[in-house]
């Protein structure tokens, strides 16, 4: 088998994997840098003010379930700043210790989240469970939990898509992270507004509950970030529609007899593609390789998902 180098060439290998200066839509990178600066603007300034206001609510209101989604937010400002800093260091150009760039840290951070979410429902659940069982305080949460949590639901919901939309703007992975975890926080303080509600209707372990259910929210959420981070950190392929839009972009080029193989792999937000194509054996070194040029060049253009393309020339 005859390798036949693309356009960028190993010596240059640094160049070859620079990351894009916009993202899959066409957004330069200083509308990229504003809108993660915006995004983490929100989630951190909207979080802080949320746990507060909701720690004070539950405290002052009696409610254990308010006060576990208090925890929640507190935790959703961390998570916030994990994904600032994840995708910071995605974007950074690759160098000689990372000559592929440092795209996969975007996934690491989302593992992470998805850690700091697992941790958080795991503590809630655990207080939940243990309020259950020792019956109920005494004390029936008041009409200010009810509101808090009504005006939880409604701004973190808010959170979510503005987050969500971002996320979708710049094509970041571990922003949708933090989207979810706003989604789940919203989740969150819907199971606290019917704890709360059932306790003033005369059910007192309705709060309690309402924990546990909390908990349930966050493992599920922390469960699907967590497999879909680890997928893209395992070299999960493209998928068979980006290996057959390869296969027929480089079927359409001069030269190609057949495509013997295509390899794809997840490289953070985008793919690596080794592809093997045949072609007349009597083509002189120059000729296939300016072939083998054309085939990398049209996959790049045709697929902008797919961040660098090898491409192997074999005798047909």
């Amino acid at each position: 088998m005859n390798t036949i180098e693309t356009p960028h060439q190993p010596h240059d290998i640094a160049r070859t994997v620079e990351p894009r200066t916009t993202s899959g839509n066409g957004t330069d990178q200083d509308s990229r840098n504003r809108t993660v600066a915006r995004l983490s603007a929100v989630g951190v300034g909207g979080n802080v003010l949320l746990a507060v206001f909701k720690l004070v609510a539950g405290l002052l209101g009696n409610s254990m379930a308010l006060v576990s989604d208090a925890v929640h937010s507190a935790s959703d400002v961390l998570a916030t700043a994990v994904a600032y800093a994840g995708d910071r260091i995605a974007r950074r150009e690759a160098d000689d210790n990372h000559p592929y760039g440092h795209e996969r840290f975007e996934q690491l951070a989302s593992a992470v989240l998805a850690l700091i979410l697992a941790g958080v429902g795991i503590g809630i659940g655990y207080a939940g469970v243990q309020s259950a069982l020792s019956g109920p305080s005494g004390e029936t949460p008041g009409i200010l939990a009810l509101v808090a949590a009504a005006v939880s639901i409604v701004v973190k919901e808010a959170m979510f898509w503005y987050t969500r939309h971002g996320a979708r703007l710049i094509n970041s992975d571990v922003f949708m992270a933090d989207a979810w975890h706003h989604r789940t926080d919203a989740l969150s303080s819907v199971a606290a507004l019917a704890g709360v509600g059932a306790a003033l209707m005369g059910f007192p372990l309705g709060d309690s509950l309402a924990s546990i259910v909390i908990c349930l929210f966050i493992l599920k959420v922390a469960w699907d970030v967590g497999r879909e981070a680890v997928g893209k950190l395992v070299d999960e392929s493209g998928g068979a529609e980006l290996d057959a839009e390869i296969a027929r972009q480089a079927s359409a080029c001069e030269g190609v007899d057949h495509i013997d193989s295509i390899l794809t792999r997840r490289f953070g937000s985008q793919f690596y593609a080794d592809v093997e194509v045949a072609m007349d054996g009597s083509l002189s070194l120059a000729e296939a390789h300016e072939r083998a040029e054309e085939v990398h060049g049209r996959i790049e253009q045709a697929c902008p998902e797919v961040k660098h393309v090898t491409v192997h020339v074999n005798p047909a």
